[in-house]
């Protein structure tokens, strides 16, 4: 139950960032599903990895590379998507942002 209520938050952080931010467009909910659910697959499989291979770099920006390797898989996520597209990798970094704010906002209301 815990993992539907944290992908529906997921859709809707999605479909609300495709409305609020220029560049990040979202056909309707069936594609805000989908993308939420590859973004959580990605961000599971993916992310540590690519975390632990940019380490030093992340040191060395004192943590601000993972704004990087975050906007990264939103925009990837995107590029394989249908009807789930982002413009540029500042939308990408805007939109991986406010999904991650969005995210944690509604998860304090499920716990």
């Amino acid at each position: 139950m815990r993992l539907l209520s944290h992908l529906l938050i997921t859709s809707f952080a999605l479909l609300l960032a495709a409305y609020v931010i220029p560049g990040i467009t979202i056909d309707g909910i069936y594609s805000a599903v989908i993308a939420a659910l590859i973004l959580g697959l990605l961000n599971i499989l993916v992310k540590p990895v690519l975390f632990i291979l940019t380490l030093p770099v992340t040191i060395i920006t004192l943590g601000l590379f993972s704004f990087v390797i975050n906007a990264a898989l939103f925009w990837f996520a995107a590029s394989f998507i249908d009807g789930f597209a982002v413009d540029g990798f500042f939308a990408a970094l805007l939109g991986s942002l406010f999904v991650s704010i969005i995210n944690s906002i509604g998860s304090k209301f499920i716990s």
